[in-house]
Order: structure tokens, then C-alpha cells, then sequence
């Protein structure tokens, strides 16, 4: 039996203090590591900094979204959220299926 692929939409709050690298240059190693653990991309939109309501440090007031759409199997967004859950350039992720 082989697995089918389905479509999920991601959406990460990039945390980029202290980063010498541009916001795209984030956004396309963010994608290889995607792209690493299965996931097919097809689009990816960076929603621009945007303030928080609730700050979760008073030093981090702010944050880049980036929202990526993607495919793979059902194993898939369990792997990413493993491989980004010690990457410090992701302080929330979010990732639901289209």
C-alpha cells in the first residue's frame, strides 16, 4: 500500500534578533530543511514583520511570518515540528492541513 500525499499549509514566526543573514536568505534555509524531512513546496509567502498582542519577552516584541504551503504524507508535518523544535530562528509554529 503506498502513502498518498496531501496538502498542508504551515506558518512560522521567525524570531531573526541577533542574525546577520537577510530575512530570504531565513526563509530559503527554512525551506531545505522542509524540504529535507519529505515535504514538497509549492509556495511560499512572507507575511512581513508583524507586532504581537501579547509580547512573550519584552525584548521580542515583533516577528516575521512566513507561511509555507506544502505536500507530503501524513508523517510529514510530525517530522518538521521534530526538526524545527530546537531551531532558534522558530519561536512558534503552527501547521494545519489545506
Amino acid at each position: 500500500m503506498t502513502a498518498t500525499a496531501s496538502n498542508y499549509k504551515a506558518t512560522f514566526i521567525l524570531d531573526t534578533r541577533g542574525r546577520e543573514e537577510s530575512i530570504d536568505d531565513l526563509i530559503e534555509g527554512l525551506k531545505a530543511e522542509l524540504v529535507s524531512v519529505g515535504a514538497e513546496v509549492s509556495t511560499v509567502e512572507n507575511l512581513g514583520r508583524q507586532d504581537f498582542v501579547r509580547t512573550p519577552d519584552i525584548k521580542y516584541t515583533a516577528g516575521v511570518y512566513v507561511q509555507y504551503d506544502f505536500s507530503g504524507t501524513s508523517e510529514v508535518p510530525a517530522a518538521i515540528l521534530e526538526k524545527l523544535r530546537l531551531n532558534k530562528l522558530v519561536s512558534h509554529k503552527m501547521i494545519q492541513k489545506a
